[in-house]
């Protein structure tokens, strides 16, 4: 039997532009025409199965309707098509301080969710303790929660949530709310529900960890179902259809895109309609730089500003995107401006995991015995690998001009550029191999011995 079964769901939400909210805005439109209301679908026909004891992930980019999806499942928005089943107690965590009165105490609105969530008082009362301890909320359990930092309200409410010991547990992003201890401490307390056969629904924008702990991924996008299936090949789908635009921009011959200094996402123009309306410059220079980019060990030294890096893009090669698959060729391309002639110059660049920030892989052109001329004003330095035999996911890149002798930095970059691996073939790790499987079994023939 399914936990959770979702059946050609969609949902509509009306969007009145321009219309009056309040006596003011009556008073002051009185008269003047009001554009008709438009329709705004979410969600179209969205159909997907959870066994129970099964964990997956909802992936999709900004405003591909997952925190709606969730909602609907959860029971807080209702479908204007299709239907939701769920079988079991059912436990959500679905935004930053949901169900949470900002006038009431911690301890106040523990009982307060508790019974929202079907517990009795005496069943708070006695997992009381354990919520509190969860949260590491002793000292402030008493004070109005509307004091309470984005991070004390994660904590509180992702307490409540898993003490509920809920048959399904529904998760919206908190996993990403919080220091890193404590969402260590979720991730345990997840992979502990797992352990005891209970079923998960998460929605992140962290690819790598659905991947990690999720058995299956939904990906969204633009409110239809595009894939369902093991997690890496749906993250795989998800990436291809994050960055696809991308490559119909370029196709059209506008400029290419350039990666992103902060690594983050490409922002979705429906952004702030599907999940916002479910109601129905320079680089400062970096404290500490590794002195070695090979090896990444980490010494403060004043930047000199003798040449600057203007531009980073990350890519592969003869294409203006920033994914690559297993084992294409890869492009960093380094823009640079130097105020003066600099006769020292050495750049550099490292590779690092996204998901630990350790360092995959680093070179400069000392290492390379690269003849480097005197660079004065602007210029490029690409560094090509001829291969990237790495698995799907997102790696950072840090780029580096020092001199020659690495006793002065010109300037540095620290892990703010990036690019996608898609994966083009299967396995867990770092690494894409390829593997050939041969298997040879020994024929036995087999004799029956007997008397007559």
């Amino acid at each position: 039997m399914s936990a959770i079964s979702v059946e050609a769901v969609s949902k509509r939400f009306r969007l009145q532009r321009g219309a009056p909210r309040t006596l003011k805005d009556r008073l002051v439109l009185r008269g003047q025409k009001v554009a008709p209301p438009e329709d705004f679908w979410a969600l179209r026909e969205v159909s997907f199965e959870v066994a129970q004891g099964e964990t997956v992930g909802l992936i999709g980019h900004n405003g591909s309707g997952k925190s709606t999806l969730l909602k609907c499942v959860g029971g807080i928005l209702t479908p204007t098509t299709g239907s939701v089943r769920v079988n079991g107690r059912l436990a959500s965590l679905l935004e930053l301080g949901a169900g949470f009165h900002p006038d009431l105490t911690g301890r106040e609105n523990v009982f307060l969710n508790g019974s929202i969530l079907g517990l009795s008082r005496r069943e708070v009362e006695r997992r009381f303790d354990d919520i509190v301890s969860f949260a590491e909320l002793e000292d402030f359990i008493d004070s109005p929660v509307k004091f309470y930092s984005s991070g004390m309200y994660v904590r509180l409410g992702f307490a409540v949530a898993v003490n509920v010991e809920p048959d399904v547990l529904l998760v919206d992003e908190v996993l990403s709310v919080g220091d890193e201890a404590f969402q260590r401490k979720c991730l345990d307390k997840v992979q502990s529900f797992q352990r005891q056969g209970r079923t998960i629904v998460l929605v992140s924008h962290a690819v790598d960890l659905v991947q990690s702990i999720c058995d299956r991924a939904v990906v969204l996008d633009h409110g239809r179902l595009v894939a369902d299936g093991d997690a890496a090949e749906a993250v795989t789908t998800y990436r291809r259809v994050l960055y696809e635009p991308q490559m119909r921009m370029v196709d059209a011959g506008d400029p290419a895109p350039v990666s992103d200094p902060a690594g983050a996402e490409p922002s979705d123009p429906a952004e702030s309609s599907a999940d916002a309306m479910t109601a129905d410059g320079e680089d400062g220079p970096p404290a500490e730089a590794p002195s070695d980019l090979t090896m990444g060990e980490r010494h403060e030294q004043a930047r000199t500003g003798g040449v600057q890096i203007v531009d980073v893009w990350c890519g592969p090669s003869h294409h203006n995107t920033t994914y690559v698959e297993s084992g294409d060729e890869l492009d960093v391309v380094v823009t640079y401006d130097a105020a003066e002639a600099i006769g020292d110059a050495m750049f550099g660049i490292a590779i690092a995991d996204g998901r630990d920030g350790k360092e995959v892989y680093g070179v400069n052109t000392g290492l390379l015995e690269v003849e480097m001329p005197v660079i004065e004003g602007r210029g490029t330095v690409t560094f090509h690998l001829g291969s990237v035999p790495l698995l799907a996911g997102s790696y950072p890149v840090t780029i580096g001009i020092t001199s020659q002798d690495e006793g002065t930095i010109y300037d540095w970059r620290e892990q703010r550029h990036r690019f996608e691996v898609l994966a083009r073939n299967p396995g867990v790790g770092m690494v894409a191999f390829d593997v050939e499987v041969t298997v040879e079994a020994e024929q036995h023939q087999e004799t029956t011995h007997g008397s007559a």
